[in-house]
């Protein structure tokens, strides 16, 4: 002890005799201070989800020392590479964890063990040569096809359209399950531009969040103002129950996807994305403290590839003109009309062929092969120059917006919004 501490007292003599000392300061007990702690800092700077994980670890912690190791405790110096290992390997093999939960849960563990090393109970840290192995998979997310599919469903269960409704007004807003259930009238606010917002802080992180309130979300607080208690401006029902009602939404809409409500989160990253809304606009919406988190949870779909390469070209078409090979691939309409066997010079379609060779001249030599390439492999072809001018006019309108950008990305679904 002399050569340890370079002090001896009769008090550390009889700790150490006793195995009070603290050398041998024991894991659970450690353990439960910890956690002790955490629950006093839950709703403070810390969430209830993030305390149940620490109570959920040092539940396997203690099983699996019982059940491998034959040990009721194991004092905090023992803990060695060896015991990391067999610990990772309990919970994958005996309590059936994929790798990222079995990851989250080492890192829960890690903080114990530095605490301890903090503290001083342990001299060498187990983890200096141990790696935490996570997996980085797809977030899941919804396309912009199942959300509407969503939208529409007649729902005979109120619970069922309830948890559909947040889970909803979340693809939307982006909000998590925590956040959007702590939402109350005071998070509504007219902002710079003087329409509604949605402020507030993260429950997560403590981070402050701003998200415009779009159509369809503002039409779902509507359908709810004055139904719930406590000015709450939605109907939220607990976490574990909310993700079991969205297993059966999900089936009934026919939508295979594991569906989890954090999933709502995903898919507003990825549609703001795909629409075109910057990443560190998407960030600052999200709460996210770096961009890099943003990226975990964002989707890159080929929409936005596609509507991006649309942007490129747009903006490059001034160098067509120097390219030799340009004019042979000019496409004229008089050429697309004869090609589709579409009559012309008729005077009662004049006002026909004077709308749709205006439109024609404000599109992009790539558009128009685009068009003259989506016509040939449709099978429902125009017969008329006015069937011929709705077609190529929604098509014109559709790379419009890609091109421009909208103002609001999610006009596309404002038809949408107002039957939901």
């Amino acid at each position: 002890m002399q050569e340890r501490d370079n002090c001896v007292t009769a008090e550390k003599v009889k700790n150490t005799f006793l195995g009070n000392s603290a050398g041998h300061k024991m894991l659970l007990p450690f353990f439960d201070e910890v956690n002790l702690k955490k629950k006093a800092l839950v709703g403070k700077t810390l969430s209830s989800l993030t305390y149940d994980r620490y109570c959920t670890v040092r539940s396997h912690v203690a099983e699996f020392l019982k059940k491998d190791c034959n040990l009721s405790d194991i004092a905090l110096k023992d803990i060695d590479h060896k015991f990391l290992c067999d610990f990772e390997s309990f919970m994958l093999v005996t309590r059936g964890c994929n790798e990222n939960s079995s990851g989250k849960y080492m890192h829960i563990f890690k903080h114990i063990v530095v605490t301890a090393i903090k503290f001083g109970w342990i001299y060498k840290n187990p983890f200096a040569d141990y790696q935490i192995r996570r997996i980085k998979g797809d977030r899941a997310y919804l396309t912009q096809e199942e959300v509407e599919i969503l939208m529409k469903k007649d729902f005979k269960s109120k619970s069922l359209e309830r948890v559909r409704d947040v889970f909803v007004f979340c693809c939307f807003t982006g909000l998590s399950y925590i956040d959007v259930k702590a939402l109350t009238h005071e998070n509504i606010r007219i902002l710079f531009d003087g329409k509604p917002w949605i402020t507030g802080k993260r429950g997560k992180t403590s981070v402050s969040f701003q998200v415009p309130l779009l159509e369809t979300p503002q039409r779902i607080i509507e359908k709810y103002r004055c139904k719930i208690p406590n000015d709450r401006l939605l109907p939220v029902s607990r976490n574990r129950k909310t993700n079991l009602n969205l297993r059966q939404i999900c089936k009934q809409c026919g939508i295979t996807k594991k569906v989890t409500f954090h999933v709502s989160r995903h898919t507003f990253a990825t549609f703001a994305l795909s629409m075109g809304v910057s990443i560190e606009s998407v960030s600052k919406m999200l709460g996210h403290t770096n961009i890099q988190t943003t990226q975990i949870y964002a989707r890159i779909t080929d929409k936005k590839v596609g509507n991006e390469m649309n942007m490129f070209a747009g903006r490059i078409k001034s160098l067509y003109p120097n390219l030799h090979l340009a004019t042979a691939d000019e496409v004229k309409i008089e050429d697309v009309l004869k090609s589709l066997r579409i009559r012309t010079g008729e005077k009662v379609d004049k006002v026909w062929e004077t709308l749709t060779a205006k439109v024609w001249d404000k599109m992009t030599t790539v558009e128009r092969q685009s068009f003259v390439s989506e016509m040939e492999n449709n099978e429902n072809k125009p017969k008329m120059i006015s069937d011929f001018y709705i077609v190529l006019i929604g098509y014109f309108l559709e790379n419009l917006n890609h091109r421009n950008l909208v103002e609001n990305v999610f006009d596309t679904q404002k038809d949408l919004a107002v039957n939901f």
